[in-house]
């Protein structure tokens, strides 16, 4: 079958090719993949694998039948959203989207599970159990996976893969490791409250902005100083808003980030 996957796959490439191109051209935000989950829908309508659309809100099933059809079912997951990037790559296919651009690579995993498909429908009557494929939205505001849990897109799954493009990896190798390969991603909300003042009398005032540098710096130098090394964490601030006029004092001020870790500890 290894060979005949690969003759199939082969003739596929450059249609495949011409899907990327097509997804990163046209990127949309999560939970806003209206035209990508048509788009998918019909691309596996088109191979003769069975669609469900609707699925988590924008999320799309494909569903392709082995034999015989009661056997176990193994699903394969990929994400469709984009992230709010201005591209400036130059690229023929860049990103048609003002301030909208794949550049997390979901339009690769969402081409490789249309590819999937697209093989395995051609190979179903060899296939000894089903294949569900999982095109989920809203992967970059950890939504979307709930959102098709909760229409029952996992019912009767036995075991689940996922993927994501890592680019310094050569293509055609596959890395895989034993454990964690990738971390575990949490949000951080702060908000900072202080007392607003006249900016020329910053002693007068709380100076929310300068409270807020400061805890910048030092979250930074906490994960240093008090995280084990060997379990490596990363925090990101990628938010701040505060403020109202240059020469006011800010009273307020919100930063947004992200935690990533390896260990749940």
């Amino acid at each position: 079958m290894l060979s005949r996957i690969k003759d199939i796959a082969t003739k596929l490439a450059p249609r495949l090719i011409e899907i990327r191109r097509h997804l990163h051209s046209h990127p949309e935000l999560s939970g806003q993949e209206y035209h990508t989950a048509a788009f998918v829908a019909g691309v596996l309508s088109s191979s003769g694998v069975h669609v469900r659309e609707g699925v988590g809100k924008t999320g799309v099933i494909g569903e392709v039948q082995g034999t015989p059809s009661e056997s176990p079912c193994l699903a394969i997951r990929t994400d469709m959203d984009a992230l709010p990037i201005q591209e400036r790559t130059g690229l023929e296919y860049a990103s048609k989207a003002t301030s909208i651009m794949h550049a997390c690579g979901h339009d690769v995993h969402t081409t490789v599970g249309l590819g999937t498909a697209m093989v395995l429908s051609q190979l179903a009557e060899e296939l000894s159990g089903n294949v569900r494929f999982l095109f989920q939205p809203a992967e970059e505001i950890a939504q979307g996976a709930s959102w098709m849990v909760q229409d029952k897109a996992m019912e009767n799954v036995s075991a689940i893969l996922s993927l994501h493009v890592f680019p310094s990896i050569p293509a055609g190798k596959v890395g895989i490791r034993y454990g964690a390969l990738t971390a575990a991603a949490d949000e951080l909300d702060i908000i900072i409250v202080g007392e607003s003042g006249h900016g020329a009398r910053p002693h007068e005032a709380i100076d929310a902005i300068w409270i807020a540098a400061q805890v910048i710096t030092t979250l930074q130098q906490a994960i240093s100083r008090t995280q084990n090394p060997l379990r490596p964490v990363v925090l990101s601030i990628g938010q701040i808003n505060g403020g109202r006029a240059p020469n006011v004092i800010a009273d307020s001020v919100k930063l947004r980030g992200t935690v990533r870790s390896l260990h749940p500890e």
